[in-house]
């Protein structure tokens, strides 16, 4: 699906499978990493693909934005790079497919943040995960937008100012993902949970996690709003059609797309 420096990308079925591969830094966030990645989601989103996996290679799924990088740019460079991961994170969130973090090892900073913006997420219990700008000269605002949308105010503040690591069990337990397991387990459930999230109709799903994008964080009324008009419109569709006579003919459903 394209040639990368700094990724590895590779179709397998209904999947994509996008793994950051830079281990000798870390799977660090420089700019050329975040373009070459923002290309690699917007091309599987125009694909196929039902699902797309982000994973990483060696010693760090990804440990956030390149001091190196950031420390030579002027204000506004920093702004554009900030800019850049904002949008990538952004490209995550509006794909139609679901989007899975497969995560086996430390993801701090920026790196937490591409976590906390996939869809789901499996951990190894090797993972560990950190906006530890709190604890250094440059607080971690934009990694903790999307960490705030997963974890609660209080457990987002503990992270934020201590900047300490936690573990895998404990970013389940606080809903940073899904699930903690055995790292010999990793692959096989982060394969098993993405085919459970991938069923039924490719266009219904992508509506839908569009839809709930749209919702999320809105008062109630508005986000009532939003639904009620998405799904009315839905249920019109050939996807919505075929699942409701196949469940009134007690049939297993062929679904046209």
């Amino acid at each position: 699906m394209g040639d990368y420096e700094h990724l590895l990308v590779k179709q397998d079925g209904d999947t994509v499978r996008i793994t950051m591969n830079r281990p000798e830094r870390r799977n660090t966030l420089t700019e050329s990493h975040m373009r070459e990645l923002l290309h690699a989601f917007e091309t599987a989103g125009r694909s196929d693909a039902t699902g797309i996996v982000l994973a990483g290679e060696g010693k760090a799924f990804s440990a956030g934005h390149d001091f190196a990088d950031v420390a030579a740019r002027d204000l506004a460079g920093v702004r554009d790079l900030l800019q850049l991961c904002t949008r990538l994170m952004r490209t995550i969130e509006s794909v139609p497919q679901v989007v899975i973090a497969r995560v086996h090892a430390i993801a701090t900073a920026a790196g937490c943040q591409l976590v906390a913006s996939c869809d789901l997420a499996v951990a190894g219990e090797s993972a560990s995960f950190a906006i530890p700008g709190g604890k250094g000269g440059w607080f971690c605002h934009t990694p903790a937008v999307p960490v705030a949308r997963n974890v609660g105010r209080k457990r987002l503040m503990e992270m934020a100012f201590t900047g300490d690591a936690i573990d895998a069990h404990t970013a389940a337990e606080w809903g940073l993902i899904n699930y903690a397991v055995p790292d010999a387990e990793l692959d096989a459930r982060v394969d098993e949970l993405l085919a459970r999230a991938t069923r039924g109709s490719r266009f219904a799903k992508g509506v839908g996690k569009q839809t709930l994008y749209a919702q999320l964080d809105r008062p109630e009324a508005d986000a009532y709003a939003i639904a009620l008009e998405v799904m009315a419109s839905m249920s019109q569709t050939p996807g919505a059609k075929e699942g409701m006579a196949a469940f009134l003919e007690k049939r297993r459903p062929v679904w046209p797309d």
